[in-house]
């Protein structure tokens, strides 16, 4: 019986998952550092709820593909390169997909943020591989970007805590991430789509 081959892709979906994460971090980011916005007659439960639902269909649904896609186009259909930055792309975007599931269901339903604490210190380990994996491949600006990430989560551990510096840290730091996943689901479309080169 002969092996079926499947053409190698030029296109792995990674502008989806930084676009996907990007927005998430933007909408999230205003709330966080400036409580922006407020409830409408002091309805807080109702931005709760839009909160969450972005949560876990931009940054969710979005990464969960991405990552999806990634680990069976290297391990089942061989259609992308099968390098570290790959499996490391697919592992990440994976993992922030079905966490983002979590916070978006937890935000939406106004469960106890403190369970999120041993949460950041897993994700925290995951970016520092991905800065070491992108950094170690020459590819820094997907580097930088775990760095962010790593920040977002060093800063959500004390904001889970209930500690003001640590909210307005991470709504900070979701706004500079995510301004830089824009960039970077920007550089990737135009990269593979029209063949610019953007990302160095």
């Amino acid at each position: 019986m002969a092996a079926v081959v499947f053409t190698a892709s030029a296109f792995p979906p990674l502008a989806l998952g930084f676009f996907g994460l990007g927005t998430g971090y933007l909408i999230y980011g205003p709330k966080e550092l400036l409580g922006w916005p407020k409830g409408r007659e002091g309805d807080e439960a109702a931005v709760a709820r839009s909160l969450g639902v972005w949560g876990i269909w931009l940054p969710g649904f979005c990464q969960f593909v991405t990552g999806i896609i990634l680990f069976v186009g290297l391990t089942w259909f061989q259609v992308f390169a099968k390098t570290a930055p790959f499996y490391m792309a697919a592992f990440a975007f994976t993992a922030y997909g079905i966490h983002w599931f979590a916070l978006g269901w937890n935000r939406y339903q106004r469960n106890d943020p403190r369970t999120n604490a041993g949460m950041c210190v897993a994700f925290m380990v995951i970016s520092a591989v991905g800065a070491n994996v992108f950094f170690s491949a020459g590819d820094w600006p997907v580097g930088l970007l775990f760095v962010g990430l790593f920040t977002v989560y060093f800063f959500d551990f004390f904001a889970s805590i209930g500690l003001r510096l640590g909210e307005l840290g991470l709504g900070f730091f979701h706004l500079v991430t995510g301004a830089w996943l824009m960039y970077l689901a920007y550089a990737t479309a135009v990269d593979f789509a029209i063949g610019y080169h953007w990302r160095v």
